[in-house]
């Protein structure tokens, strides 16, 4: 089944070469991505840019394992914004984690290959609740992957953002005494991590939307006014491609809400 159409198309979000290389620091700002040595590569991470997912998967996968960060990336931002079946999505999820698990073997170095399976086990995790994740062993999974992926990359501003939900996930769900005995959990990490990954990309939205998740997670009365502030400054952003765009409809989103 062909994946639904990226809703928001806009001319600025088409890229060559050269005007994705000027713009590249700052499109992946977020992901600590190399420049890609390959050709095939960087037309994937061009279809990807322009919103152009399922092509950008395909084109991803077709270069081989040089190719998956685009395709996972591609394949998990359609699946988490765009994919209306939650059957599709969670295959689609499961197949980015599984390919992330044979690459992390082959290639242990890659922090994307651990970072793309922590995003997927996530996004998986939070449809099927957050309780069954940790039960099943998943939620562990994310946070050895996440604290990986920093490991290998100290300014990857997204896997910070990821491990600081992480935690206000694990918080909000079981607890701060037993979600920090068992799953080393704490409310002060988790904002910690939010505040590292608006330091290392300052002009991030989801990185905004997602602390302000956080916050309403740890404490939604004291915390109210800061992640609606959050949330405002999401939705003033520019978006300079497809997922950005993405970000900033769902930062709209939240404030109509």
């Amino acid at each position: 089944m062909a994946w639904t159409t990226f809703p928001y198309p806009d001319p600025s979000y088409n890229y060559n070469a050269a005007s994705l290389r000027k713009a590249w620091k700052h499109l992946h700002a977020g992901d600590a991505e190399p420049w890609p040595a390959e050709a095939a590569v960087l037309k994937a991470w061009i279809a990807f840019h322009a919103g152009e997912f399922e092509s950008a998967a395909r084109q991803g996968l077709a270069a081989g394992p040089p190719g998956y960060a685009p395709a996972n990336k591609a394949s998990c931002i359609h699946a988490a914004y765009l994919e209306e079946s939650t059957p599709d999505k969670h295959r689609r999820l499961l197949e980015v984690a599984q390919r992330c698990e044979q690459q992390q073997q082959q290639e242990p170095g890659n922090a994307a290959a651990w970072y793309w399976h922590a995003y997927a086990l996530g996004r998986y995790s939070q449809d099927i609740s957050v309780v069954r994740a940790l039960a099943e062993g998943i939620g562990s999974k994310v946070k050895d992957s996440l604290e990986a992926a920093l490991e290998l990359a100290p300014r990857h501003a997204d896997a910070h953002t990821a491990l600081g939900l992480y935690h206000a996930e694990v918080v909000s769900k079981i607890g701060s005494l037993i979600g920090g005995m068992t799953y080393g959990a704490s409310a002060d990490k988790a904002v910690r991590h939010f505040k590292a990954a608006l330091a290392l990309n300052p002009d991030s939205a989801i990185a905004r939307l997602e602390y302000a998740n956080g916050l309403i997670m740890l404490d939604q009365r004291d915390n109210a006014a800061e992640a609606l502030a959050l949330r405002r400054d999401a939705a003033a952003m520019t978006p300079h491609d497809a997922m950005e765009r993405l970000d900033l409809e769902l930062a709209r989103q939240t404030l109509e809400q």
